[in-house]
């Protein structure tokens, strides 16, 4: 087949340009990136050979080459992993961070500083095109294993990449930089020199389970069983092939055996994160189940947290140091994706599958106790790092969020770690303890309200009750907030409330008492008032009542205990699936100067129109206090010109 050009895709084109002149000042990173998919390469290689020998027939030994030529300015990084077809290359290597290209740029953009812009770009998955900080040009040759083509890719990062059919004796994948000229105060080293590739090797990768070689050329003479060389004889150039890494299993060393650098690099490699994480957890377990685990925080959300991401890195699993898969979801829930790290067992085959493993009752097991493990690390931190803790919440407080309804087992321990927003400071997160401990006399439940904007919920009229009582309120404004609070009732023996959801009673019981007996005698009292009005609002409401939530504002609506809220419905629709309109009760307050004009104009004459004018401009108020929607904005519109045109 000849050589076809093909065009990457705008954004694509733009983050080349982004990757080409980046300002990211460590360069080195290139070289530990291209490592560590090799090794990924390799680790997939050694896990097929498991279910089919024939995969590693002919390969004496899994590893990494690595070749400078100082007179072509070439650098080269070969594996004999598990390589590409032509339709992967174009999957891997022709399509760039592919979900996320657009939401990076537009973050990149936003940024406004170097370091800002690295951490993004750490965080998009783009390491292999980090190689254009340094080459003017990459070539890739790769065979895919139990294949017999190869394919070959090429690119100048000018927004167009090549592929042509090419031959390659073994599987593995060979990439070609095409250096640029040195340039030591743009942090340009030249990455020929054998110094130079052995440091960032020993700084970056040297936990690399896979041996990192090299051939270094020595000169050689011919000594003497004292050292000394013997007489005449001459100077010899030999060439040797050295391995630059000491492939220790990090996780398996004892911890005064490894630095903090090391540890910090060893989650690069296997996270292709740039940044540090934010924590760590290791710890050996042993008794009837034995398995090593060495998982890690990140600092920051990766772009696909959400986005399911086919190229999601989580926790790897291996067995007695085989590698057997990456991304192993049966080791830790869907809420605890975030993340990474290395669980190492002694007890599993080695030929275990995904199938198995989803059956396999040791699996369950090793499961229940890493997420202990990660929940009680956490509680430490929250207590410990506050601080530190609260920025944590704040990339992962709404995955965290899922295990709420998810994990039943762990709920408990899920709620004593969560952060929310509340009343009692709106800008400070606060913890379900800390609002228990502030709880006035009286007050016997949790009271949250759930919205789509925490400004919003804040100055909503459905609080006014709880603040005239001194009671705080969580201010609950992301959408996972929504599904937990229909599965979650209770904490500490404390019942969460909705704030937004049928009747209020607050207050001692005396304090009840008092206020029930007000209610039944206003309510007689606007009996008819009510009726009237539930009568010509039937088609946006299901119910008219006094309230008790009210001190300040004249109405507002207020969901049925067991009803969808209006944002649970938006998302369920938004999800492509059938909401039913809920009908909600309008709720209002007898003691408002509105309400008691209207109750005095209606006695005077119920047929009065401008009753039922004023009804929907009571309900469109309502429904504006919340942020919501109004079903006929026009109409609303007219009857509140009317409304002026006639006090002024």
């Amino acid at each position: 087949m000849s050589v076809e050009t093909f065009e990457f895709k705008t954004e694509a084109r733009q983050l080349l340009d982004l990757m080409i002149h980046s300002v990211y000042s460590n360069k080195d990173i290139f070289l530990r990136e291209l490592i560590s998919n090799a090794s990924d390469a390799l680790d997939k290689r050694r896990f097929e050979g498991i279910k089919d020998p024939a995969i590693l027939e002919g390969e004496p030994e899994l590893r990494i080459m690595l070749s400078g030529d100082s007179q072509a300015r070439t650098l080269t990084i070969t594996d004999n992993g598990i390589g590409m077809n032509r339709d992967e290359v174009i999957d891997l290597i022709g399509t760039i961070a592919k979900s996320g290209t657009k939401e990076f740029l537009d973050r990149v953009k936003k940024s406004k500083d170097a370091t800002t812009s690295a951490e993004l770009i750490g965080q998009f998955g783009v390491g292999f095109y980090s190689t254009f900080m340094v080459a003017d040009r990459v070539t890739l040759l790769s065979r895919r294993a139990g294949e017999t083509g190869a394919v070959r890719w090429e690119s100048s990062g000018d927004g167009t990449y090549t592929l042509e059919d090419a031959e390659r004796d073994t599987p593995g994948t060979t990439v070609t930089l095409h250096l640029k000229e040195t340039d030591h105060e743009d942090g340009m080293k030249d990455y020929t020199e054998e110094w130079v590739i052995r440091g960032i090797v020993k700084q970056y990768s040297d936990f690399v389970a896979y041996p990192i070689q090299m051939e270094i050329a020595r000169t050689e003479i011919e000594r003497d069983d004292d050292g000394k060389p013997l007489e005449g004889a001459e100077e010899r150039k030999v060439i040797k092939t050295e391995t630059l890494n000491s492939m220790k299993a990090i996780w398996l060393r004892k911890r005064n055996e490894v630095t903090e650098d090391e540890y910090n690099e060893f989650y690069k490699h296997i996270s292709h994160d740039w940044n540090e994480p934010l924590t760590r957890i290791q710890a050996k377990i042993e008794g009837i189940l034995e398995y090593s685990i060495l998982l890690y925080v990140p600092a920051k959300a990766p772009f696909d947290l959400f986005y399911g991401s086919a190229t999601h890195r989580g926790v790897q699993l291996y067995v007695k140091r085989v590698f057997i898969m990456d991304n192993c979801k049966e080791l830790l829930p869907n809420y605890l994706r975030f993340v990474k790290g290395v669980v190492d067992s002694e007890d599993l085959s080695l030929n275990i599958s995904r199938e198995i493993l989803q059956q396999d009752r040791q699996i369950q097991r090793m499961g229940k106790g890493i997420v202990g493990k990660v929940l009680n690390h956490l509680k430490d931190l929250k207590k410990s790092e506050n601080e530190l803790y609260v920025g944590f919440w704040g990339e992962f407080g709404r995955v965290l969020k899922e295990g709420l309804f998810e994990d039943r087992d762990n709920r408990e321990a899920l709620l004593d770690i969560a952060l929310f927003y509340s009343t009692h400071d709106p800008e400070v997160f606060t913890s379900l303890q800390d609002y228990i401990d502030r709880m006035p006399e009286g007050q016997e439940a949790i009271y949250y309200m759930t919205g789509e904007d925490r400004k919003r919920i804040e100055g909503s009229p459905h609080l006014e009750s709880f603040r005239a009582k001194g009671y705080e309120v969580l201010l609950l404004d992301e959408p996972v907030d929504e599904v937990w609070t229909q599965s979650v009732f209770e904490f500490q023996g404390k019942k969460l409330v909705s704030a937004g959801r049928g009747a209020v009673e607050l207050g001692t019981e005396e304090e009840k008492k008092e206020a029930e007996k007000t209610r039944k005698s206003k309510e007689k009292e606007f009996a008819s008032l009510l009726e009237f009005l539930k009568s010509k609002l039937s088609e946006n409401v299901k119910e008219v009542r006094l309230s008790n939530r009210l001190t300040a504002s004249a109405a507002c609506l207020v969901t049925d205990t067991h009803d969808l809220s209006p944002q649970m419905e938006q998302m369920m629709r938004a999800m492509g699936q059938e909401a039913p309109v809920t009908k909600r009760i309008l709720e209002l307050n007898p003691d408002h100067a509105i309400l008691q004009k209207l109750h005095e104009r209606f006695d005077v004459n119920q047929d009065d129109p401008a009753l039922l004018e004023q009804a929907e401009l009571l309900y469109g108020q309502a429904l504006l206090a919340e942020g919501g929607v109004l079903p006929d904005p026009g109409r609303f519109s007219k009857l509140v010109a009317e409304l002026m045109v006639k006090s002024l």
